[in-house]
């Protein structure tokens, strides 16, 4: 798999490159945000490691730019620990976040995970779950609504089938949190509401009034049941 590595301390770039083809990743790299969107035109990469403070154009204008036309895994890398720099990160589109200095064995760690949740082993038996309007496709990785695909991101499709798998059942945002994030993501319940938030706003007709995922107020969130 194709990884791209965005960040202008080229020592450290040098570091993670070499890592992660230890690990078998082919690796290519920019150093600032304005050749970061020109090589994630490049449908061949698998995931982006991108750096918030950048030349030229910073990281999260980077994300909202590659959102426009690419639904890629985006990890951010911030040396900022202020929670607004991380929910702005997830607002404009990363899948995750990760706050320097870190070890290198958790970003290879956290890149495995969003690769096996994004590139799943493929499923021999009940390949479709439809509930509704709405079919989720394991194979492909691809929900349509009354036969319109909806372009969802690693996280959305895994807080979707969860809940199309559950129908009725109120998770807590702390219960999504260890659930689809994993018991030591660092991040706190915001994150869930972010995610739950951009989910509503492509699979419901109306966002504002949910007729899917619903919210139980003061515990959490279900999906209607059929």
């Amino acid at each position: 798999m194709k990884i791209l590595v965005v960040d202008d301390e080229k020592l450290l770039v040098k570091g993670i490159k070499y890592n992660l083809e230890q690990e078998g990743y082919q690796v290519v790299t920019a150093f600032d945000g304005e050749e970061a969107v020109h090589l994630a035109h490049d449908d061949s990469i698998d995931l982006i490691l991108l750096d918030l403070m950048l030349p030229k154009m910073d990281g999260l204008t980077v994300c909202r730019t590659i959102r426009a036309f690419s639904d890629v895994p985006i990890v951010m890398l911030t040396a900022k620990s202020e929670d607004i720099d991380k929910i702005l990160g997830l607002e404009y589109g990363a899948d995750d976040y990760i706050t320097k200095p870190f070890n290198i064995r958790e970003v290879t760690s956290r890149i495995k995970a969003i690769l096996r949740r994004v590139n799943p082993a493929p499923k021999q038996n009940d390949n479709v779950m439809v509930s509704g309007d709405i079919v989720l496709d394991y194979n492909f990785r691809r929900v349509t609504i009354r036969d319109k695909v909806i372009e969802l991101t690693g996280k959305e499709f895994d807080l979707l089938e969860l809940f199309l798998k559950h129908p009725g059942k109120v998770y807590t945002r702390e219960n999504l949190l260890d659930i689809a994030w994993g018991f030591d993501y660092p991040g706190d319940v915001r994150t869930v509401d972010v995610h739950i938030r951009r989910l509503r706003e492509k699979v419901e007709d109306n966002p504002a009034e949910p007729e899917f995922i619903r919210t139980k107020w003061g515990v959490g969130y279900y999906y209607k049941k059929d």
